[in-house]
């Protein structure tokens, strides 16, 4: 089966309520991607649960118990397509305690959709005013490498289409987007009432004066990132599978590099901590054979030379020749999101890379720097909080992958969290190698 279409990862994000989920289910029947019948029992369902004008926004919340709440909790996940990509679709929840989804949601996104409130943003607020979503999900898609963004000022209706407030929400944003290290001429903002269906497919004929594109044509604008294939092989494993008659079967994405049946590989750190070498004898993808996988597949292969419990989720394949990089310490600027109080030498959270979550100690916060400019504000202060940025040194409790942003940057980027929230975001810069 050749896939003909490019495909990109777009993710929606922004604010509870300002109208993602219902941007996103009109997208989806606009297009012809759901079918009216669908559609009618998903309106009946709104109305049965007093939610009528819900039932587009249901189309991505497929959780019951998001349906009664109205709120998306979870990632959801769909295939749209369009005459010129095939896209998966990654909803991203708004609330505040479910941002580890949306760091999972945007680590894999080429693209997001920043939805924006015409409703809840007025357009004369400075920054600070801003919803804070919509500040944190600004700034996190831009630290986790998102590399395109669309603004879509939503609820344009509620506003009797006023240019007037288009202008200033879209003026906010700018600065908010300048702020957060977007190149603000390559974003593209667009007039929108999801609830109503005007620009998202459709050309709406209430807004004379709006010459952009439809959000349609806008997604259909962006441009397929660049498939990491030079780089060197890293698979990070998300589960192991015994399967009887094939052995272990290791199961992952490939994030950068390319991986071919026969080929020698190392798994590291590996449950001893000295790596595990194997050969691939066989890689498949949706059920199908395969004879290579790259960039962005999600595998699963059999490799001769790997036991039941030699790898474990969290280790990475690399080829034998570049085997990836194990750290017993790394460098990493950061910036701190939401935590309670203040992050100090010796705090312990737990670290999102890639597939792994290992606890890391911050032994040194080398300096705060200006979050919008990267310039040092103050050497080896005693401590930093929310809204800061900083380089700290950090000394994982077990050896782990990480690679630095110049080497491999699909490879260095992080979560942080603590007690169920994310503490901070960040990439590393340095790292120590242990000797295998």
């Amino acid at each position: 089966m050749a896939r003909t279409k490019e495909h990109i990862n777009l993710v929606f994000v922004g604010h509870v309520d300002h109208g993602k989920s219902t941007t996103v289910g009109r997208l989806l029947y606009d297009s012809g991607n759901v079918d009216e019948q669908a559609m009618r029992k998903l309106k009946e369902k709104a109305q049965e649960l007093g939610k009528g004008g819900f039932e587009f926004a249901f189309v991505m919340d497929n959780l019951k118990e998001e349906q009664e709440r109205g709120v998306t909790i979870d990632l959801s996940h769909k295939k749209f397509e369009t005459d010129k990509y095939y896209f998966t679709i990654i909803d991203a929840p708004g609330h505040k305690d479910f941002v580890k989804n949306m760091i999972t949601g945007a680590s894999q996104a080429d693209a997001a959709v920043l939805v924006c409130g015409a409703n809840e943003i007025k357009g004369t607020e400075t920054i600070a005013e801003l919803p804070p979503q919509t500040v944190e999900h600004c700034r996190l898609t831009k630290i986790l490498g998102v590399g395109q963004l669309i603004v879509a000022v939503n609820k344009m209706d509620m506003q009797g289409y006023s240019q007037d407030r288009f202008e200033g929400v879209k003026k906010v944003i700018t600065a908010l987007l300048k702020a957060s290290g977007w190149k603000v001429d390559d974003v593209q903002f667009i007039a929108i009432a999801s609830l109503t269906g005007d620009n998202i497919v459709k050309k709406s004929d209430k807004m004379p004066w709006y010459t952009g594109v439809t959000l349609l044509e806008a997604i259909n604008n962006l441009k397929v990132p660049q498939k990491p294939t030079e780089l060197p092989l890293r698979l990070p494993i998300q589960d192991v599978y015994n399967i009887t008659g094939i052995g272990v079967v290791p199961v992952g994405r490939v994030e950068t590099g390319i991986i071919k049946v026969n080929d020698k590989i190392m798994a590291v750190p590996g449950r001893e901590g000295k790596g595990v070498p194997g050969e691939v004898k066989s890689i498949e993808m949706h059920h199908e054979q395969m004879q290579e996988a790259g960039p962005g597949d999600n595998v699963g292969m059999s490799v001769r030379g790997f036991g039941k419990k030699d790898v474990q989720r969290g280790d990475v394949c690399g080829r034998v020749d570049d085997v990836p990089t194990v750290a017993t310490e790394f460098t990493a600027q950061i910036v701190v999101l939401n935590h309670p109080s203040v992050i100090t030498v010796g705090y312990t959270p737990v670290f999102h890379i890639h597939t792994a979550q290992i606890a890391c100690t911050v032994t040194e916060i080398v300096k705060q720097l200006n979050p919008m400019t990267g310039e040092t504000l103050k050497e080896h202060p005693d401590f930093i909080k929310n809204g800061d940025a900083a380089i700290i040194k950090c000394k994982p409790t077990h050896p782990m992958v990480i690679e630095t942003h110049k080497t491999i940057p699909q490879m260095s980027r992080f979560a942080i969290r603590d007690s169920g929230a994310t503490v901070a975001a960040g990439m590393c810069i340095d790292v120590v190698k242990k000797q295998m």
